[in-house]
């Protein structure tokens, strides 16, 4: 387990637009909020260079140990987690920028026992998911009944895989849904896109990856947005017949091609701001 510090060292895993946001916050206003950058690591190194000082390049992912980071920060891709989120949580923090990764059950099961026997906080970040915090609460209690979340882009906004990425290709010029049914069936096909509804999955613990429901949809119209639309359904009054429902409807400018939306850069700091011990357990911030 890390030492206590004053200053909490922060290693940043994926150099991609979220991961240049996150370093360069760190430097900027780390030191409002006792934050300082341990590392940052990307899969193609010459991406660093000139942007992050040589001495906090991590060259060797498996060597991340020796930079005492406290809270490590995964931006990058699922696969990260498959492979070192066991590790990670052995001696630091975890952020997961990729809960897809937990559509894998397995996975799921060996980071919260990590997080469990090390005393470590796996941190699942809200990113875009409104309301995040109030589908948890509604999970604790059992009253969450459904949960779907519908996410649609730009088609140059996808990094789909296999059948799915053919799907969107064939019918570029015109709105397609491209997938609507369990969250947990989605995510291998595009697991750099439906992170929201991963993290839906996890705050709607009661329902998770099988039940809570995940619609994407291509629309060429959107130009500048990415829109990210949730229904939730609670309990019946049973002497009115009456259901409980919620939907919101989240527009995040972002121009096409972009994965992410400008508003969950800033949210993902917010979250990081959070990460400051929460004990052996999986919590969404």
């Amino acid at each position: 387990m890390a030492q206590e510090r004053n200053v909490r060292r922060i290693g940043i895993i994926g150099f991609g637009h979220l991961g240049q946001y996150l370093a360069g916050m760190i430097e900027e206003e780390g030191h409002q909020h006792g934050f300082e950058l341990a590392f940052v690591w990307n899969r193609h190194q010459k991406k660093m260079d000139g942007n992050v000082r040589k001495e906090l390049q991590l060259e060797d992912l498996n060597k991340f140990v020796a930079r005492c980071a406290d809270l490590i920060v995964e931006v990058a891709h699922p696969q990260i987690i498959k492979d070192y989120g066991e590790e990670f949580l052995k001696h630091a923090d975890c952020m997961v920028g990729s809960p897809t990764a937990f559509a894998d059950q397995e996975v799921d099961t060996r980071c919260r026992e990590a997080a469990r026997r090390y005393g470590h906080t796996l941190y699942i970040p809200s990113g875009a998911l409104w309301g995040a915090l109030d589908i948890q609460k509604m999970a604790n209690r059992g009253t969450l009944k459904a949960l779907k979340v519908t996410m649609s882009k730009h088609p140059d906004s996808f990094m789909l895989q296999g059948h799915m990425h053919e799907l969107k290709e064939r019918t570029k010029g015109q709105r397609t849904v491209l997938y609507d049914g369990p969250v947990r069936n989605l995510c291998p096909l595009a697991p750099n896109n439906v992170n929201t509804m991963a993290a839906a999955a996890l705050a709607g613990h009661n329902l998770g990856f099988e039940r809570v429901q995940g619609c994407l949809v291509a629309d060429p119209s959107l130009l500048n947005f990415h829109i990210v639309d949730i229904e939730v359904t609670g309990p019946v009054n049973k002497s009115a017949g009456h259901e409980f429902t919620v939907k919101t409807s989240r527009r995040n400018p972002a121009p096409p091609g972009e994965v992410t939306g400008m508003a969950t850069y800033t949210s993902f700091w917010s979250s990081v701001l959070n990460c400051k011990g929460h004990g052996g357990r999986l919590f969404l911030c």
